[in-house]
Order: C-alpha cells, then structure tokens, then sequence
C-alpha cells in the first residue's frame, strides 16, 4: 500500500519505531520481534503487526524482523536517506530555542534559513543559521527550495505569514501559534499547541488512575 493511504494514526508511530530500531542497529542487535518492540515502545505487538503489514512483508513468522533491513526501509519512506532542510519563521523565545536545537539528533533535517523582523537579528547568523527579513522570505525559500517550514510568530500574524509561505511553495507547515490556519487543501498543517497538551496532561492525572495513551 502506498504511504499516502495508511492511517495517520500508523504514520506518527513511523518515527517511533525507526528512533529505536536505530538504537537496535546500532547496538549490534540483529532481529527483534513485535513482542519485544512493543515493549520497548509502549505499542501492543497486534498493533506494531497491523502498522508493518500497510508495507508488506517486512517479516517472517517464527524469525521476527531483521533489524538492519527495517532501518532501512524506514530510513527510506521517513526520507532520513537525504537531507531535508526547514524554515523558521519568528525568532521569539520558542524560535530561539528551536533553532538552537535545530534537529540536532537528526542527521538528516536542519534548519537551514530563519525570518523575522528584529533588525537587531537580520543579516546576522544565529546558531549557525542565517536570519532574513521577512520581506525576503519568498525569494529566499524558492532560491533553496524549502518545502517546509516552523511558524512561531505571533498569533495575530499567523495567518498572513503562513499564505505568504504558500505563496512562496511551501507544501508543509509546522504550526506553533494557537491560530487554525485556514490554508489550501495541498497544504499539510502539523498544529503544535504545547498549553493545550499540559492541560490534558494536567487532566489525565487529576481524573485517571492509570496510564493513558
């Protein structure tokens, strides 16, 4: 089945799997069963089956999974095989602490260019990245390509930025503002809103007992 058909549910698990089957690789480990993945990574064995079956056979009944040859394969559909860079666009603290960061456990994503419009950051480079003005963000993503990009701007700015970022070519857009980005439909929006994920957290744990997934 192609990548686009399978459930989001099974597409965020994805990374998941190849953080720790990575971590197998790399420690020598040569096969693993849905068994002993699940339990490395809080998924049900029935679940990891399901997850792996969207792909075909990637193992065989009574040897589990070869270890290097699903690093691989999910190396390849997770496109760490190549390098993906990545706007930033707003340099507030959530900005500056992103782009010190900036994927460094990833071998294979990066940060490449930031925008805002503090001319006391403009034509500087912070964290080894290079900051623009937001009034070269369109020549500048279409000059490196840039598909993606991070937004940390201001709520009321938002909107305005991310059509502006559409305009430039930008296909997936990681949105850390509270504002629901009303955008075309050949744009992905990945909404990251860290107060409302402690409020559940916070939830959680004043009505359950137990873990919840």
């Amino acid at each position: 089945m192609s990548n686009s058909k399978i459930p989001k549910a099974t597409a965020k698990r994805l990374p998941v799997y190849y953080r720790y089957l990575r971590f197998l690789a790399d420690s020598g480990t040569q096969r693993v069963s849905s068994t002993e993945l699940a339990d490395a990574v809080k998924v049900d064995s029935a679940t990891i089956r399901r997850d792996f079956s969207y792909f075909g056979a990637l193992g065989k009944r009574g040897y589990g999974y070869d270890v290097r040859e699903l690093v691989d394969f999910f190396k390849r559909i997770l496109r760490q095989d190549r390098l993906t860079s990545v706007a930033l666009v707003g340099l507030d603290s959530m900005g500056q602490a992103l782009l010190h960061y900036n994927f460094r456990q990833s071998n294979n994503m990066r940060i490449s260019a930031a925008f805002d419009d503090d001319s006391k950051l403009t034509g500087t480079i912070v964290a080894g990245v290079p900051v623009y003005p937001t009034s070269e963000m369109e020549t500048q993503l279409r000059d490196q390509q840039i598909k993606i990009a991070i937004l940390t701007v201001p709520d009321e700015q938002a909107q305005d930025v991310a059509d502006a970022l559409v305009k430039a070519g930008v296909l997936g857009i990681m949105n850390f503002t509270t504002t629901r980005l009303n955008l075309p439909k050949t744009v992905r929006v990945q909404n990251v809103d860290l107060a409302s994920e402690l409020q559940t957290l916070v939830y959680f744990l004043d009505n359950y007992g137990d873990k919840e997934d």
